[in-house]
Protein backbone atom coordinates (compact mmCIF):
# COMPACT_ATOMS: atom_id res chain seq x y z
CA UNK A 1 0.00 0.00 0.00
CA UNK A 2 1.65 3.58 -1.00
CA UNK A 3 2.12 5.66 1.78
CA UNK A 4 -0.24 8.60 2.17
CA UNK A 5 2.69 11.11 0.87
CA UNK A 6 2.61 9.16 -2.74
CA UNK A 7 -0.99 9.24 -2.77
CA UNK A 8 -1.10 12.60 -3.06
CA UNK A 9 -0.58 14.41 -7.55
CA UNK A 10 -2.30 17.50 -7.04
CA UNK A 11 -0.27 20.74 -5.45
CA UNK A 12 -1.91 22.17 -2.35
CA UNK A 13 -3.07 18.27 -1.01
CA UNK A 14 -2.50 17.94 2.18
CA UNK A 15 1.00 15.40 2.46
CA UNK A 16 0.31 14.55 5.93
CA UNK A 17 -3.33 13.00 6.71
CA UNK A 18 -4.57 12.35 10.31
CA UNK A 19 -8.12 10.50 11.11
CA UNK A 20 -9.27 12.64 14.31
CA UNK A 21 -12.52 11.17 16.39
CA UNK A 22 -13.78 10.80 20.17
CA UNK A 23 -14.19 8.17 22.58
CA UNK A 24 -16.50 8.04 25.25
CA UNK A 25 -18.01 7.75 28.11
CA UNK A 26 -13.99 6.84 28.66
CA UNK A 27 -14.42 4.94 32.09
CA UNK A 28 -13.99 1.56 34.07
CA UNK A 29 -16.89 -0.30 34.40
CA UNK A 30 -17.26 -2.93 37.14
CA UNK A 31 -16.34 -6.08 35.47
CA UNK A 32 -17.93 -9.57 37.04
CA UNK A 33 -14.66 -11.33 39.33
CA UNK A 34 -13.14 -11.41 42.61
CA UNK A 35 -13.99 -7.73 43.85
CA UNK A 36 -17.85 -7.91 43.29
CA UNK A 37 -19.33 -8.94 46.50
CA UNK A 38 -20.58 -12.77 46.37
CA UNK A 39 -24.10 -13.50 45.67
CA UNK A 40 -25.82 -14.74 48.75
CA UNK A 41 -28.05 -17.56 49.38
CA UNK A 42 -30.48 -17.73 51.93
CA UNK A 43 -30.77 -14.89 54.70
CA UNK A 44 -27.37 -14.90 55.95
CA UNK A 45 -25.72 -15.34 59.54
CA UNK A 46 -24.83 -12.82 61.83
CA UNK A 47 -21.11 -14.14 61.04
CA UNK A 48 -21.60 -13.44 57.67
CA UNK A 49 -24.73 -10.86 56.64
CA UNK A 50 -26.09 -11.09 53.39
CA UNK A 51 -25.06 -7.95 51.60
CA UNK A 52 -27.19 -5.94 49.00
CA UNK A 53 -25.98 -6.60 45.65
CA UNK A 54 -24.42 -3.80 43.80
CA UNK A 55 -26.16 -2.26 40.25
CA UNK A 56 -23.30 -3.15 37.32
CA UNK A 57 -23.34 0.84 36.41
CA UNK A 58 -22.11 2.90 39.32
CA UNK A 59 -22.84 6.20 40.06
CA UNK A 60 -20.32 8.86 38.34
CA UNK A 61 -20.28 11.55 40.53
CA UNK A 62 -17.03 12.61 39.35
CA UNK A 63 -18.63 12.17 36.00
CA UNK A 64 -16.62 10.88 32.76
CA UNK A 65 -13.63 11.40 30.70
CA UNK A 66 -13.95 11.51 26.67
CA UNK A 67 -10.51 10.52 24.87
CA UNK A 68 -10.08 12.98 22.15
CA UNK A 69 -7.75 10.59 19.41
CA UNK A 70 -6.17 11.05 16.43
CA UNK A 71 -4.09 8.26 13.96
CA UNK A 72 -1.37 9.83 12.12
CA UNK A 73 -1.47 7.54 8.69
CA UNK A 74 2.34 9.03 7.51
CA UNK A 75 3.59 7.83 10.92
CA UNK A 76 1.16 5.08 11.81
CA UNK A 77 1.55 6.63 15.49
CA UNK A 78 -1.89 7.34 17.82
CA UNK A 79 -2.02 10.22 19.68
CA UNK A 80 -4.95 11.42 22.29
CA UNK A 81 -5.68 13.54 25.25
CA UNK A 82 -8.33 12.74 27.72
CA UNK A 83 -10.71 15.77 28.58
CA UNK A 84 -13.60 15.93 30.63
CA UNK A 85 -15.66 17.65 27.88
CA UNK A 86 -15.28 17.24 24.26
CA UNK A 87 -16.38 20.36 22.99
CA UNK A 88 -14.98 22.55 19.90
CA UNK A 89 -12.72 24.14 22.36
CA UNK A 90 -11.22 20.98 23.28
CA UNK A 91 -11.27 19.41 19.53
CA UNK A 92 -9.51 22.67 18.79
CA UNK A 93 -6.82 22.57 21.35
CA UNK A 94 -6.54 18.95 20.32
CA UNK A 95 -6.25 20.04 16.87
CA UNK A 96 -3.45 22.79 17.90
CA UNK A 97 -1.66 19.91 19.43
CA UNK A 98 -1.23 18.24 16.41
CA UNK A 99 -0.59 21.37 13.98
CA UNK A 100 2.93 21.65 16.53
CA UNK A 101 4.29 17.94 15.31
CA UNK A 102 4.88 18.97 11.98
CA UNK A 103 6.22 22.40 10.54
CA UNK A 104 4.17 25.13 9.71
CA UNK A 105 4.85 24.77 5.66
CA UNK A 106 3.59 21.40 5.86
CA UNK A 107 -0.19 20.74 4.81
CA UNK A 108 -2.04 18.31 7.28
CA UNK A 109 -5.95 16.59 6.36
CA UNK A 110 -7.86 16.01 8.95
CA UNK A 111 -10.25 13.02 8.50
CA UNK A 112 -13.55 13.59 10.54
CA UNK A 113 -16.99 12.49 11.28
CA UNK A 114 -19.92 14.70 11.83
CA UNK A 115 -20.07 15.51 14.90
CA UNK A 116 -21.19 19.14 15.49
CA UNK A 117 -17.71 20.00 16.91
CA UNK A 118 -16.27 19.55 13.78
CA UNK A 119 -18.47 21.43 11.69
CA UNK A 120 -18.27 25.09 10.97
CA UNK A 121 -22.13 26.74 11.44
CA UNK A 122 -23.20 30.36 10.86
CA UNK A 123 -23.28 30.59 14.98
CA UNK A 124 -19.51 29.71 15.40
CA UNK A 125 -17.29 29.35 12.53
CA UNK A 126 -13.98 28.76 14.78
CA UNK A 127 -13.33 26.04 13.33
CA UNK A 128 -13.44 26.34 9.91
CA UNK A 129 -11.20 29.82 10.41
CA UNK A 130 -8.56 28.00 12.51
CA UNK A 131 -8.10 25.43 9.18
CA UNK A 132 -7.96 28.48 7.09
CA UNK A 133 -5.38 29.89 9.02
CA UNK A 134 -2.57 27.05 9.59
CA UNK A 135 -3.16 25.46 6.51
CA UNK A 136 -5.20 22.50 7.28
CA UNK A 137 -8.10 20.58 5.63
CA UNK A 138 -11.06 19.04 6.97
CA UNK A 139 -12.86 16.00 5.27
CA UNK A 140 -15.60 14.99 6.75
CA UNK A 141 -17.22 11.42 6.36
CA UNK A 142 -20.67 11.31 5.13
CA UNK A 143 -23.28 10.71 7.83
CA UNK A 144 -23.63 7.45 8.89
CA UNK A 145 -20.90 6.03 7.55
CA UNK A 146 -18.42 6.82 11.06
CA UNK A 147 -16.64 3.47 10.11
CA UNK A 148 -14.79 4.83 6.83
CA UNK A 149 -12.70 6.84 9.32
CA UNK A 150 -9.98 4.94 9.87
CA UNK A 151 -9.09 5.36 13.68
CA UNK A 152 -12.51 3.72 14.39
CA UNK A 153 -10.86 -0.16 14.25
CA UNK A 154 -8.66 1.89 16.74
CA UNK A 155 -11.20 1.78 19.30
CA UNK A 156 -12.54 -1.55 19.13
CA UNK A 157 -9.87 -2.93 21.96
CA UNK A 158 -10.93 0.06 24.41
CA UNK A 159 -14.85 -1.47 23.88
Amino acid sequence: MPSPRACSTRPGDPTVIFCLDEFSPFNLQPRPGKHWAPIATGRGSRAAPRRRRRRAVYFRTQGVRHLLAALDLDRDRLYGHVKARKGRTQFLAFCRYLRTLYPPEVRLGFVLDNYSPHLSTRTDNRAGRWAVANTVEFAHVPFYCSWLNRIEPQFTALR
